[in-house]
């Protein structure tokens, strides 16, 4: 699992000293000049979320933040709804240092560059009782070497972890208590392999549908059922499609921001610092608004739909030991286990 130690301790070693004070990540400390001046910047920050999404709102609180604490020197345009591409063209554009200099989204979706498999491991589903959790094994120490060896092999850094996310639950037009109830089901999931294996596990028929075409897709009977978040079913009326919601809450996400990492390394200190700063700021007003959103959909669901609670005991008993087989393939060999381990020591 673990990089030579002579080419990052100093690296993780400041690192881990930032995580367990702030919760924020920092490369190694270059000017942004040659002289070591801080210099004007015009950034480019890109979401794919909608305009009043909390990731967004959060989007522009940073930009706001970063314009406040360097006098305007630094400006930053939020570009929101996938304006700059979908997330694998905004991962492009920044780690070839062009189009974009700023990504805010979930830690997830990190492993869809290569150089950053070993963050497939988050996605195990029914890993995370709550957010608090994930974040805390993903501000610990051997995260943050796991974090330094992917910015040097994908030339994408995170900065900071940092906004909490909507759950990944389930919604059909049947309600879904137990593991067995999902035999048959037609399920939209999303294109990546923790969601493709939790539906064939326990005998789902899964299905990737790009989200734009999910409403139809449900209407017409292409799918039955769904693995998105309350937020989500209410922003793209999926309520009106299906009958039941579950909240599973099987795989959980935490809200990273993503640089450059040739540009984050060229930046003077005090413009890493206000950036992070920022960042850290940001986020939290996204783990409120999530709070809030979340409480508001769901409330909606209430009103409109069967809200149903699965049995999640039974679910974690059907799938103990599925997600060994990937160990060594999807991440390092023996993260799996050790993922769990720093999860354990927090309880």
């Amino acid at each position: 699992m673990r990089i030579p130690k002579a080419s990052v301790v100093a690296t993780v070693a400041a690192l881990f000293a930032a995580l367990t004070g702030c919760g924020f990540l920092t490369g190694e400390s270059a000017p942004s000049a040659s002289d070591g001046t801080c210099t004007e910047q015009n950034l480019r920050l890109a979401t794919i979320r909608a305009e009043d999404d909390p990731a967004t709102l959060a989007a522009n609180h940073f930009a706001e933040s970063v314009a406040r604490a360097t006098d305007g020197r630094i400006t930053v345009r939020v570009f929101p709804n996938s304006q700059l591409g979908d997330f694998n063209g905004i991962f492009a554009g920044l780690s070839s240092g062009q189009g974009v200099d700023l990504f805010y989204e979930g830690i997830t979706i990190y492993p869809t560059l290569e150089g950053a498999n070993a963050f497939t491991v988050v996605s195990v589903p029914f890993m995370w009782d709550s957010y608090e959790q994930l974040v805390g094994v993903l501000r610990s120490e051997e995260f943050a070497e796991l974090f330094e060896q992917a910015a040097q092999q994908t030339g994408v850094r995170v900065i900071a972890v940092e906004g909490d996310a909507e759950p990944r639950a389930l919604s059909a037009n049947r309600p879904i208590v137990t593991p067995e109830d999902m035999r048959g089901l037609k399920l939209r999931i999303a294109q990546a392999p923790m969601p493709q294996e939790f539906a064939r596990a326990l005998g789902a028929n899964p299905q990737v549908v790009p989200l734009a075409d999910l409403y139809l897709a449900l209407r017409q009977g292409v799918v039955d059922a769904q693995e998105n978040g309350a937020i989500t079913m209410i922003n793209q009326s999926l309520h009106e499609v299906q009958s039941h919601y579950m909240p599973t809450n099987y795989i959980r996400d935490a809200r990273s921001w993503y640089v450059n990492d040739a540009w984050w390394n060229g930046l003077c200190a005090e413009d890493r610092e206000a950036i992070t700063q920022a960042a850290i700021e940001a986020g939290r007003l996204n783990t409120a608004e999530v709070g809030k959103q979340l409480t508001a959909a769901e409330e909606q669901l209430r009103s409109t739909i069967s809200v149903v609670e699965p049995d999640v005991e039974a679910f974690r008993a059907a799938l103990e030991g599925r997600f060994d087989q990937f160990d060594g393939q999807l991440w390092p060999e023996g993260l799996l286990e050790q993922t769990r381990q720093i999860r354990d020591a927090q309880r």
